[in-house]
């Protein structure tokens, strides 16, 4: 049975067809990313799934079980950290709990509980301010597993960091995944975060968006410091930069999310 299943999701805003008859399934424990052009739909597809968007066509199930309008089963990571700069550290960590009906000093246990596991420890009663880029995405990050969903669904969570602090992060995800094994849908514009971190990765067209592709990736390739030397990670980024240029729109297109 599959973590998460879609299955034909289409979408239409007016007179233009984004997402057109979308299917995938994210396996249990794995990790699946999704790459595409810029505006081919990957965050509308997020949108759908988060509950922010009606689809026109299509389903999508959790764990064999069709997911209504009013069940959301996943924890939401945005692109940007989204910290409350009103609420120190620990009540950030904690409020995703305290949202979903937590009683606020339960949500605040549990969530310190992960702080030296997310390499946080000692920042609970900072402001978010107080933190560099790279600490607060460790800080949102835990928010969202604190939460205990079925799915995890990460937008380009370390996009709008710089390279070294970007890589710092991956590195560390993997470790933090190689304990939990959550089961995830990335989405990221990166070729190479998209090897490094997946199982599997989707590519999407350009609109009307579908999956023109999707490449396998063997978790014998070294993920930590050997990653960016293995020729095999490199054919795989060759491969998907291929499907990306297939990808790509044509002249004039429009773009749009």
């Amino acid at each position: 049975m599959s973590a998460l299943s879609v299955r034909g999701l289409g979408k239409r805003f007016g007179e233009t067809t984004v997402l057109d008859g979308v299917s995938f399934s994210v396996e249990p424990g794995r990790v699946t990313s999704v790459i595409g052009p810029s505006g081919s739909g990957k965050s509308t597809l997020l949108r759908i799934l988060t509950g922010e968007l009606d689809p026109d066509a299509g389903s999508f199930e959790v764990d064999g079980a069709p997911v209504r309008n009013a069940q959301r089963p996943f924890a939401f990571m945005p692109q940007r950290d989204a910290l409350l700069p009103w609420r120190r550290v620990l009540d950030n960590a904690a409020l995703g709990l305290e949202m979903a009906g937590v009683p606020r000093r339960q949500a605040r246990r549990r969530a310190s509980e992960l702080f030296d596991t997310f390499g946080i420890g000692g920042t609970e009663r900072l402001w978010p301010r107080q933190l560099s880029g790279g600490m607060r995405q460790r800080v949102a990050l835990l928010r969202t597993v604190v939460q205990e969903r079925t799915m995890l669904l990460l937008d380009e969570p370390f996009g709008a960091l710089d390279a070294i602090t970007r890589e710092q992060l991956q590195r560390w995800l993997l470790g933090i995944w190689e304990r939990h094994r959550w089961s995830m849908l990335l989405i990221t514009h990166d070729i190479r975060e998209a090897v490094r971190l997946s199982d599997e990765v989707l590519v999407l067209s350009a609109k009307p968006a579908r999956i023109i592709g999707r490449v396998r990736v063997d978790r014998a390739i070294p993920r930590g410091d050997g990653f960016v030397l293995d020729p095999e990670a490199r054919r795989l980024e060759h491969e998907l930069l291929k499907l990306l240029a297939r990808a790509a729109p044509g002249p004039g297109a429009t773009m749009m999310g």
